[in-house]
């Protein structure tokens, strides 16, 4: 498996290229400001061609170039449903200091030419890949992961999967929920029911920073480690 990653724009938002290996087909997660550039490098020097652009989230920092890439390459974009409206209106998932960075400038927003609807637990295979999506709404109603097998396909028998975690997850953190769409306890809910199952060897490619892995945050951030301590209470109580 061949994945390169790079951080754009004023938000340092990261931006993944992902295939089977160099000269074939690939998909784009979420490429953000000033990622097209990035995009058309990695595309270059490895011969890809892009076929499909994943969004994890509808915010501006994430799907700022999800048209002009789609459109260059005629590749199909996914989003899911509840943040489908933030294609033609982000402004309406933003902050006050974001909304602020852009006044004076001119933009115009459009949906790409191709654009389908993400679903949870559902099983993109797209490029040669296969995309598992988890619907895991708190940072905004339309938030997905996705996870692809790694393994011994890839050369590593350490890593089960990777997980593009948008600003779900980050290394020693979580997303904000304090923008439109957002909210803690449903965060929360998401983080249990979706993250705290999976398997510590999942290396973990977030929106922002730096990599790192769901046994690391297990173990570390202190997010997941109150979601655990609760949980292990909640079972004491029941006499479980």
């Amino acid at each position: 498996m061949f994945i390169a990653g790079f951080p754009a724009g004023p938000w340092g938002t990261n931006c993944y290229v992902v295939s089977t290996g160099p000269g074939n087909e690939c998909v784009v997660v979420d490429p953000g400001k000033d990622a097209a550039s990035g995009v058309d490098q990695v595309v270059r020097e490895n011969r890809l061609k892009p076929v499909a652009v994943l969004v994890t989230h509808g915010h501006i920092d994430h799907m700022w170039c999800v048209a002009p890439v789609a459109g260059s390459y005629e590749a199909t974009a996914w989003i899911h449903p509840r943040d489908r409206h933030l294609l033609t209106d982000p402004m309406a998932g933003m902050s006050r200091e974001s909304t602020q960075m852009l006044l004076g400038g001119s933009y115009e927003w459009a949906e790409p030419d191709d654009v389908r609807e993400l679903s949870d637990e559902q099983t993109l295979e797209i490029a040669g890949l296969s995309f598992v999506v988890d619907h895991t709404p708190g940072h905004t109603e339309g938030s997905v992961t996705f996870r692809t097998p790694y393994g011994e396909s890839a050369g590593s028998a350490d890593v089960s999967e990777v997980m593009f975690s948008g600003d779900l997850l980050f290394a020693g953190s979580i997303g904000r929920t304090d923008l439109p769409g957002g909210d803690h306890p449903t965060m929360l809910r998401s983080l249990t029911s979706k993250v705290l199952p999976l398997a510590d060897d999942i290396v973990v490619l977030p929106g922002h920073g730096e990599q790192t892995s769901i046994g690391r945050e297990r173990a570390t951030n202190p997010y997941l480690r109150e979601l655990i301590d609760q949980g292990d209470s909640a079972r004491v109580t029941r006499g479980l």
